[in-house]
């Protein structure tokens, strides 16, 4: 299974996590499983609006290049700019697992590498994938060795379809 966290934090936060799926499902991208959505505090850059973030399972017989294609496609249709590391976006679509591949190449690295300490990713993928294995252990496993406070930091709040 491909697994692949969004997340956004201007504008209509809710509706562009419902058009990036709409629009991978175009993509030929098909979603299987769907997370509930988590408000979430920015990390980097703090000095900006809270982050709605989820995640969804696909299902496809595209190359990981090619969805990486697709998505980066998807932001940039739905107003993503790259200002700077961190930053504000209107999306932002990751590539976290892809079939159990290890992808190390110029524009992607699979699993995701900073997945295991983020809880704003891990949260949403737990809720859906929680015995899926990374590195020797479970989602959940990697979930609950975050700090208290890290996973504190993460409101499930509903699902998509009920905040849009």
């Amino acid at each position: 299974m491909i697994y692949v966290a969004l997340g956004a934090n201007i504008g209509e936060r809710a509706k562009q996590l419902l058009e990036a799926i709409q629009a991978m499902e175009k993509a030929g991208l098909h979603i299987t499983k769907q997370s509930s959505v988590y408000e979430t505090a920015p990390v980097g850059f703090v000095d900006q609006p809270s982050f709605y973030n989820m995640v969804v399972e696909v299902e496809t017989t595209l190359s990981a290049d090619v969805v990486l294609e697709y998505l980066q496609r998807i932001e940039l249709k739905l107003g993503r700019e790259r200002l700077f590391k961190n930053g504000p976006r209107t999306i932002d679509l990751d590539i976290l697992l892809f079939n159990g591949e290890d992808i190390q190449s110029k524009h992607l690295t699979v699993p995701h590498p900073r997945m295991h300490e983020r809880a704003f990713v891990l949260a949403p993928l737990e809720e859906i994938a929680p015995d899926v294995e990374v590195k020797g252990m479970t989602i959940r496993q990697l979930f609950m060795n975050l700090p208290d406070a890290d996973r504190q930091d993460v409101v499930r709040l509903q699902t998509l379809v009920n905040l849009v």
